[in-house]
């Protein structure tokens, strides 16, 4: 497991904890008591901490190393059902976008999202998780092949924006993005998104259109990384954290503004700590926003869709 700089509390409780237990375990000295004090006072630890997080931790949070991915929510809420689809039709597949079909509940979904990778090599095959204008043409595809056969569509979004090489805006990738939210917007079938880990700029906004939007509890959504803005604002990445509180980029700011529909919760600790926990939770409001969904007629649902977005960004002089 590795640690961020805040968790450095907890891991020197564990680590003595793991000292105590080896203690016990290799000489006659009874150490229970001792084991309980450390557990109880590594639990109040973790409560203090993750209950009291400011933007920038969750920000770190959000890009834990040990965080599941998309492709780890994909299998555990799929299983061997996924059926992963490739390419756009005009250049290549993209790496850093996977989608294809898969059931989640007994219901089939098409099901697109942004790859990083797990080490160096992987993040280098996926890009790090940066779409170039061929992932957002597939995931566009993929759509529109969900709406002709009256799939619903889920999305994970886990980017630090859209990939802003050369060679990415000279295939279009503006052009790229705003055409996946005008069709997002019109899609005859239900579109749930869900935010997983970073949701950074138009990158996330590509495939982040839904008639319902779920941030998981350690994620964040904004039009820029705390870096970039502390850089634009103050020439410097060293007012990040200042840059994070002032974005409201936090899923509990994101629900205030009314920006997303519902928080996910974590378990203690970030989505890694209990992976499992965090899948079942995860898959339980994509079904339940579905069974929610599934009985609106095309006007109704495309129409609320509509109305949702109009009404953001609304203020009164």
């Amino acid at each position: 497991m590795e640690y961020l700089d805040f968790e450095l509390p907890i891991k020197e409780l564990e680590d003595q904890l793991d000292k105590c237990q080896i203690i016990g375990q290799e000489s006659n000295v009874d150490v229970t008591n001792t084991c309980k004090q450390i557990e109880k006072k590594l639990e109040e630890t973790k409560k203090k901490i993750y209950k009291n997080l400011t933007a920038w931790q969750r920000v770190q949070l959000s890009r834990h190393p040990n965080r599941p991915y998309t492709m780890d929510y994909v299998r555990a809420l799929c299983g061997d059902t996924f059926l992963e689809l490739f390419g756009d039709r005009a250049f290549k597949d993209d790496k850093a976008m996977i989608g294809g079909l898969g059931k989640i509940g007994g219901q089939s979904f098409m099901i697109i999202g942004q790859q990083k990778g797990y080490n160096t090599k992987t993040r280098q095959y996926r890009n790090f998780g940066m779409a170039n204008p061929e992932g957002y043409r597939k995931a566009l595809r993929l759509m529109k092949m969900a709406e002709k056969f009256g799939i619903p569509v889920v999305s994970f979004i886990d980017t630090p924006g859209a990939y802003p090489g050369l060679e990415a805006e000279e295939r279009g990738q503006g052009e790229a993005i705003a055409r996946n939210i005008l069709e997002m917007i019109r899609l005859k079938v239900p579109i749930i998104a869900v935010i997983v880990g970073e949701g950074a700029s138009g990158g996330a906004l590509g495939i982040g259109v839904g008639d319902r939007v779920f941030m998981l509890e350690n994620t964040w959504y904004s039009v820029i990384s705390p870096e970039s803005c502390s850089s634009i604002l103050w020439k410097s990445w060293d007012y990040k954290e200042q840059a994070a509180e002032a974005l409201k980029l936090t899923s509990e700011d994101m629900k205030k503004q009314k920006l997303v529909d519902d928080v996910i919760p974590e378990p203690l600790g970030g989505a890694h700590y209990d992976r499992d926990t965090t899948f079942k939770t995860t898959g339980e409001y994509i079904v339940k926003a579905f069974n929610e969904l599934k009985d609106l007629s095309t006007e109704d649902l495309v129409g609320k869709r509509m109305d949702k977005y109009s009404r953001m960004g609304e203020f009164k002089e």
